[in-house]
């Protein structure tokens, strides 16, 4: 290849040499105005200047060894250096949901804490080191537990939300009686690109923080669109971002020089102040370039204009900076240059010793942060006991206490049962649509409001997203958050605020942070044929495979209970996230067997009692013939399913209720299974990926034998269909008619 076509192909060495040349022979000329006169000062716009060549460096070093093998990640953050001013001017102490462009930002940032050494930990990264202080060689990310900047792996600002969340938590712990961990005058950060900015996840954000404000809530969040006009390959409309942001109700719209530390440093603290001051949030538009392309494998030349990559590479905001400090006298053209090539070389040296730090070397070592669970420590929270003056003056006597009422449904139970953890936990909030006043759609929320006001039970707007985003948040700031979804079908919406966000902080951070909290959602099926398929959702899959989440599902209301109370104290406990799956037709269930028997009504569990973390619970403990597992709406249904098949039939049924779906107990399963040569498995989701499906590939471990010989196995699921309204529904869903039939088969 010429040395002409290479230098086409690879814009990294033609910005790395326009540099050179272009400070090389650089006339200085005299300022139109001093830097004080500019907010600055000689210490403050050298230090800049460093870490905008520091983050450059790390960029080029990363495109050279990137070819040996040495360096994992390209994206860099070229063009965009000029957000070192933002690291300078905010605090260390303000929480930072940082876009992947951010290496100035985080080069100045670090100065604010005493013993970082942002280069080495940036390369540690970069080599996916063991030893990588952000996630332990997990992902290049930027992040830092000493700097608050929680590490995100989003290209696609689905961060934004959750950064909404913290910026109204800061407000909301202090009218609470959670602990601040961070100045009460602080301010949210959340920066991302102008292509980002589209995002419906982005707009939703945006909406949140504007809808807050409008209604005179305090959101103290900084948003930071800079703006390199073009994502990837896509040129964003030139005026768009401004057109789009300039006129929003609640949010102050400022624009800022990113290119140019004299004249966007005033602009950018304008911003800022107004942000700390205002406690308002703020869409800080700030121009950027793009150099070197979106990542080390992405040729610009296939889709840009070589005129437009050269007057990109023009507005390089180094090439000003480098002007800046030669025209005030801070440094002269050698000792830029001289800077220039120092830097360059650290980067390289401290990468091919990252290099040579160790890897992670096992599954377990990589999976060790990603669902911590200090068994003994959760269960002893989940048992920890108030003083019961307190639940005298919630419930009004002694004979009023849940546990001294008549058994109830599971609508009264769960009730009852976030009442009492309301009381155990001061930091505890519940929030979604509709659950303050009006108790929520079933009204398994009521009178919480009314009992523990709007400072911990409140209704948000619309939006699935702001609602999941909005927990983040507030358990970044020492609440424990309990929102609620209203139906499964809504969760879908969502569902990459757990699966992208929630759930991966723990693994990404290498356990550094965590998002507690236990999201409540309405679902399933068997309503009749009332709703149809948004209020019938009964698809399990899409939350399963979320790694580290928790996924519990009880059939009555003790159960709820005693299932609550260990996963609220295991968010409290080990920052773990965890789905509570309500199934909405066991709500007002009361009877099992004949209309008006009361056998689905139980007592309410005594404070103290817990069910603990994958326990099973099984019905029919001395039955040997056959094994039913199932959980949900089908525990109801195939006990009944059992009375009638054993009426007739000599053969006695086991049934389990799993009771927790994701992770399944597999020795539990397996012990149980390992007792019969009889299986049925009823499971009222979707045929595909279903429940079901995940243990009979368990019990297939078993190599179709057990104790008792040759195992047959059966299983009854919901077709794969969407759930119709009325009389249809029952076509798509299991019933107790297949579940007897499903008995009679293996019976033989």
């Amino acid at each position: 290849m010429s040395q002409n076509k290479s230098k086409v192909i690879n814009r990294a060495e033609v910005v790395d040499q326009n540099f050179v040349t272009f400070v090389s022979n650089y006339q200085a000329s005299e300022p139109k105005l001093s830097l004080t006169q500019q907010g600055l000062n000689d210490e403050t716009v050298l230090a800049l200047f460093e870490s905008q060549v520091r983050s450059r460096q790390l960029d080029l070093m990363a495109r050279i060894l990137k070819l040996q093998n040495k360096v994992f990640y390209t994206i860099g953050s070229s063009g965009h250096e000029g957000n070192a001013m933002l690291g300078r001017i905010l605090r260390h102490t303000d929480p930072a949901f940082l876009h992947y462009r951010s290496g100035g930002l985080m080069m100045e940032r670090s100065r604010h804490v005493k013993g970082i050494d942002p280069i080495w930990d940036t390369c540690l990264s970069f080599a996916a080191a063991e030893s990588d202080p952000a996630s332990g060689g997990r992902h290049k990310v930027w992040g830092s537990k000493p700097l608050w900047v929680l590490p995100q792996t989003s290209t696609i600002a689905s961060h934004l939300p959750k950064a909404v969340g913290c910026a109204l938590g800061i407000e909301l712990a202090q009218r609470s009686e959670a602990e601040l961990p961070i100045p009460e005058d602080s301010i949210v950060l959340c920066n991302f690109g102008d292509a980002s900015s589209n995002h419906s996840t982005a707009q939703g954000a945006f909406n949140a923080a504007s809808w807050a404000a409008f209604q005179g809530l305090k959101v103290p969040v900084l948003f930071v669109c800079e703006d390199n006009g073009i994502g990837i390959s896509v040129k964003t409309p030139n005026d768009w971002v401004k057109a789009n942001f300039k006129h929003r109700p609640g949010m102050q719209y400022f624009q800022a020089d990113g290119l140019d530390l004299e004249t966007g440093y005033q602009q950018i603290k304008r911003a800022v102040d107004f942000c700390r001051q205002e406690r308002k949030p703020v869409f800080l538009h700030l121009k950027t370039t793009r150099l070197m392309g979106h990542a080390g494998t992405d040729f610009e030349v296939d889709y840009r204009k070589m005129k437009d990559l050269e007057a990109a590479e023009a507005q390089d905001p180094l090439l000003k900076s480098a002007a800046t400090v030669i025209n005030h006298g801070l440094m002269n053209a050698s000792q830029v240059i001289e800077m220039y090539q120092n830097i360059h070389q650290e980067c390289l040296d401290k990468a091919e010793l990252a290099h040579q730090k160790t890897k992670i070397q096992d599954l377990d070592q990589v999976m060790a942060p990603l669902a911590p669970f200090d068994a003994e420590a959760v269960h002893q929270e989940a048992a920890r006991t108030i003083p019961n003056e307190a639940r005298l003056a919630l419930f009004g006597a002694e004979k009023l206490l849940p546990e001294n009422q008549a058994a109830k449904h599971m609508a009264i139970q769960i009730n009852k049962g976030l009442h009492d953890l309301m009381l155990k936990y001061p930091e505890m909030i519940m929030f979604g649509e509709d659950v303050a006043q009006k108790g929520g759609v079933y009204t398994i929320t009521k009178q919480l409001f009314k009992h523990f006001s709007a400072k911990r039970v409140f209704n948000t707007l619309l939006d699935e997203q702001t609602i999941l985003g909005l927990a983040q948040g507030y358990g970044y700031m020492g609440m424990l958050p309990i929102p609620e979804i209203q139906y499964l079908a809504y969760f879908h919406n969502a569902c990459d605020q757990i699966r992208g966000e929630a759930a991966s902080l723990q693994f990404f951070s290498n356990g550094q942070f965590a998002n507690p909290m236990v999201v409540r959602i309405a679902g399933l099926g068997y309503q009749k044929g009332f709703g149809g398929h948004f209020h019938n959702d009964n698809s399990i899959a899409a939350i399963r495979d979320i790694p580290g989440v928790v996924v519990a599902c009880p059939s009555r209301g003790d159960d709820a209970v005693g299932m609550m109370r260990s996963l609220t104290a295991l968010s409290r406990v080990n920052g773990r996230v965890s789905l509570f799956i309500e199934p909405i037709a066991l709500y007002m269930h009361k009877d099992l067997y004949e209309p008006g028997d009361g056998l689905w009504n139980f007592d309410y569990p005594a404070p103290g009692e817990y069910i603990t973390i994958g326990e099973p619970r099984v019905y029919h403990e001395s039955a040997e013939d056959i094994l039913l597992i199932t959980y949900g709406n089908g525990v109801p249904m195939s006990l009944a399913a059992v009375k009638q098949f054993e009426a007739a039939h000599s053969a006695r049924v086991k049934v389990m209720d799993l009771r927790w779906l994701q992770p399944l107990n597999e020795s539990a399963i397996l012990a149980m299974v390992a007792q019969f040569d009889k299986l049925l498995v009823v499971d009222e989701g979707r045929y595909s990926a279903c429940v079901g499906e995940a243990v009979i590939s368990l019990v297939s471990r078993l190599n179709k034998s057990s104790k008792k010989g040759k195992l047959s196995v059966e299983l009854i699921t919901g077709a794969d269909s969407f759930t119709p309204l009325a009389d249809a529904a029952k076509l798509v869903l299991p019933d107790q008619q297949q579940v007897l039939e499903g008995l009679i088969k293996l019976n033989g």
